[in-house]
């Protein structure tokens, strides 16, 4: 005779109840894993926006080593450097076709065999570094627990904007409690993360922005002062009222203002070029007079060790601080083509451009 706990599963299985809800759960099953295409976008060709196609047989993803996770993906993030790997204006590029989008968020599906940090299930953000973010699912070996009280939209902000503000302004700009930092375009989402981080750091943050709105923004995240790019003669008005100057400059449009950065400096200070859409020319004795300099950011040279860095910094931010990913504007994939244009146009920016994929 077996066990009362073999008989009770025994009974389970053979009642019409029990029956129906094994054959449902091995159809949920085999609906999930012998699934071979998805949803997403596809660009086929390098140009303008209009080169973004939805299409509906894209192949699912497959893990290939123990160390990939495959997303189900919620929301996928648009970042300017999107739009010049779709433009082929970009030192790395993918092979065609390919699927946009770096940034996401979503729940784990599968994960390979040397996957501890996250399970099956899990509330995540992430990198995508092997097929985009901007499909139904998407396969990386960078992701990270994201908390619960974030939601998968802010969480899509999180990664390129949040640690490429983290690499300018802490592991190569060293930032100390109580310097003066300004982020010029701060309502952008890697200048609206800058700002965050370093006004919970305990710096002294000034922004510039474009609009009223997106100057009330970026004080609402923690800027003592805000000033609007747009006005004539700006930078003389913060060198009225910052006549020490900056001890680092966050720039995300080096071809229109390393100049002026170079002049509001105070001595050893530096420029952290985050973005530049062109060239620029610029006296060196502007570097010279007050021993300053400038420094290039690049996400993409970050090592494990600089990831494991802003990952914790990241997470502690989040627990312990009021601020969170500020979202401009939802947007659903039939329409990443306008995001992609929304994100260069740039004007009145307030947060970051967010594509929704699944509801989960």
């Amino acid at each position: 005779m077996g066990s009362l706990g073999e008989q009770g599963s025994a009974n389970a299985i053979s009642s019409p109840t029990g029956s129906y809800r094994l054959i449902c759960t091995l159809l949920n099953i085999v609906l999930t894993y012998s699934r071979i295409s998805m949803r997403g976008a596809i660009v086929q060709q390098f140009g303008g926006p209009e080169t973004i196609k939805i299409v509906s047989d894209l192949p699912k993803p497959v893990i290939k080593t123990e160390k990939q996770v495959l997303v189900r993906v919620a929301a996928s993030g648009v970042n300017p450097v999107d739009t010049y790997i779709r433009e082929g204006h970009y030192a790395a590029l993918p092979t065609l076709p390919y699927t946009p989008g770096r940034d996401g968020a979503g729940i784990v599906e599968q994960v390979g065999e040397d996957v501890s940090h996250v399970k099956v299930g899990d509330r995540v953000y992430f990198l995508a570094n092997h097929t985009g973010s901007a499909a139904e699912y998407c396969l990386t070996d960078k992701v990270f627990p994201l908390p619960f009280d974030v939601t998968f939209q802010e969480g899509a902000c999180l990664g390129i904007p949040y640690m490429t503000a983290h690499r300018a302004l802490f592991l190569l700009g060293h930032l100390k409690k109580g310097q003066r930092v300004l982020v010029h375009g701060a309502s952008g989402g890697v200048g609206l993360a800058a700002v965050q981080m370093a006004a919970n750091f305990g710096a002294v943050v000034v922004g510039t922005a474009g609009t009223e709105e997106g100057i009330e923004l970026v004080k609402k995240n923690g800027a003592g002062d805000v000033f609007n790019h747009r006005v004539h003669r700006y930078s003389s008005k913060m060198k009225k009222s910052y006549p020490d100057g900056f001890d680092l400059i966050l720039e995300m449009a080096a071809h229109l203002n390393l100049a002026i950065d170079l002049d509001l400096l105070a001595r050893n200070g530096k420029v952290a070029v985050i973005g530049s859409r062109g060239e620029v020319t610029v006296n060196p004795r502007a570097l010279m007079t007050k021993e300053t300099s400038a420094y290039g950011v690049t996400l993409a040279n970050s090592t494990e060790e600089d990831f494991a860095a802003a990952l914790s910094f990241i997470w502690n931010f989040l627990r312990s601080s009021h601020f969170r990913p500020a979202v401009h504007r939802l947007y659903p994939l039939n329409e990443i083509a306008a995001a992609h244009s929304d994100v260069m146009a740039g004007s009145g920016t307030k947060g970051k451009l967010i594509v929704c994929i699944a509801d989960l």
